[in-house]
């Protein structure tokens, strides 16, 4: 029996500012994420996740030539993902996109000659069904690109206890609602499980200090809005108290203005063949 994942809690909710907020991260990660993507010989990928939109159209716009079909289980991102395609944006005419479950796909085998994953996996239970289905849609030597989390990485200085308290409870609550907040360091033995060849991983990292402060700046206004996202569903859970959040806001302005302060953090990317 297929999970049907979208049972399953979404930690940042479905919020207009959510939605929002996606397309801002999806434009903060796109010199990073990207630089190793190179869809250039494919026709016709897949997209697993794609919410409202907010990757496809970089991939779009990277890869003129590109057919992509989008797969989502949220009526809610692929409702604005349909308002945004209808007030028009570059390449909307080579995207279709369609409500479906990752892991129990109606799609034909061998159907496309790429896949694209980002940040997607680890709100799935048993990602290993994600892949062996994309594996099935997959032809022969067809490349497919995941970037995912890895939380444990986070760093940040000034230490602020309440934002790493914060932090703590974001990760379990995402862990105990069936999801990996560490899957980015899974995805070579996830994918070498399902079969799949010649996979190579690599650990991207975003450090920024003194020598950078502009990015510094950007990276933690990101972080903010990040954190603060998931307040509602932490609170209402009761995994943080209002306090916690309003110490959280207090540190991360201070930090904000801090000319010590260091921002890290590291995810994953993997690719491989079928």
């Amino acid at each position: 029996m297929n999970t049907d994942i979208s049972n399953f809690p979404y930690l940042h909710g479905f919020s207009d500012e959510e939605q929002e907020r996606l397309l801002r991260q999806a434009d903060y990660f796109e010199h990073a994420l990207y630089r190793n993507v190179d869809f250039s010989d494919c026709e016709r990928i897949l997209e697993v996740g794609c919410g409202v939109g907010a990757q496809t159209e970089i991939l779009l716009r990277r890869f003129p030539r590109l057919q992509i079909t989008g797969i989502d289980s949220s009526d809610r991102q692929l409702a604005t993902l349909q308002k945004r395609m209808e007030k028009g944006f570059l390449g909307a005419e080579r995207f279709n996109f369609q409500k479906a479950n990752a892991q129990d796909m109606d799609f034909e085998g061998r159907k496309f000659d790429g896949a694209f994953l980002c940040w997607i996996l680890e709100h799935i239970p048993q990602p290993e069904k994600v892949l062996s289905e994309v594996k099935r849609v997959l032809k022969k030597g067809s490349p497919v690109y995941i970037s995912e989390v890895m939380n444990s990485s986070f760093f940040l200085n000034p230490y602020s206890p309440n934002t790493w308290k914060y932090w703590m409870a974001f990760n379990d609550y995402q862990w105990e609602n069936a999801g990996d907040p560490f899957v980015g360091a899974k995805l070579g033995n996830l994918l070498l499980s399902q079969g799949f060849q010649n996979i190579q991983t690599k650990v991207i990292s975003l450090h920024f200090d003194n020598r950078e402060p502009e990015k510094r700046r950007r990276t933690i206004q990101y972080w903010t809005e990040l954190l603060l996202s998931a307040a509602p569903s932490l609170l209402a859970a009761e995994c943080v108290s209002k306090e916690m959040v309003e110490g959280m806001k207090a540190e991360l302005r201070a930090v904000s203005k801090n000319p010590e302060a260091i921002s890290h953090y590291s995810f994953m990317q993997a690719r491989a063949e079928v």
